[in-house]
């Protein structure tokens, strides 16, 4: 059954070279594997995929979280890093800055070089 199987998130990106160095230098991942049309990368006990695909970039929707101990350091971090975070008018959450606040939880939105939308939680 699937539900016993391992699974895979995949980050679909126009320019390999530039994703492997947004992913490994600017967020600090570690490439694990190379396949040629892609590259794998692991954070945290995570692994995922990031691939060539004319397609880059047009989910609208969060295609990737990563849970955070300390969203106000990491945030600090990443934005003396040149990353720009993203502003939504959500039900629910609270905006401070560039962190938005909710019921036990504070999330951020920030795109890679191609567009999709990356997010840090801290819960």
């Amino acid at each position: 059954m699937i539900g016993k199987a391992d699974a895979t998130p995949m980050i679909a990106v126009k320019d390999l070279d530039r994703a492997r160095k947004f992913y490994e230098e600017t967020l600090g991942l570690k490439q694990i594997d190379d396949f040629g049309e892609g590259f794998m990368l692991k954070s945290g006990e995570t692994t995922f995929s990031v691939y060539r695909s004319e397609f880059a970039g047009t989910n609208k929707a969060t295609a990737l979280n990563f849970d955070v101990d300390d969203i106000d350091a990491e945030v600090r971090e990443l934005k003396d890093k040149g990353i720009m975070f993203e502003h939504y008018e959500l039900d629910g959450l609270t905006r401070e800055g560039d962190i938005y606040a909710g019921e036990g939880m504070k999330t951020a939105w920030f795109k890679d070089p191609d567009g999709n939308i990356l997010s840090l939680i801290e819960a």
